[in-house]
């Protein structure tokens, strides 16, 4: 995982908690998991389209 070892991971999270507090991780959390979700279902059409395009190349 990016060379980032259980030490790491670690500490990204207790500067996270320090930052924002343990009340707001679980909000920046789903907000984040929903801006990815939407990014992927928004870039999902293209991939096909590119995926289709390649084969009719073929």
């Amino acid at each position: 995982m990016l060379g980032i070892g259980p030490t790491g991971i670690a500490l990204i999270v207790l500067a996270g908690i320090l930052l924002f507090g343990s009340k707001k991780l679980p909000e920046l959390g789903r907000a984040v998991g929903r801006t990815l979700q939407e990014f992927k279902a928004g870039t999902k059409p293209l991939i096909e389209d590119l995926n289709t395009d390649d084969k009719k190349g073929s």
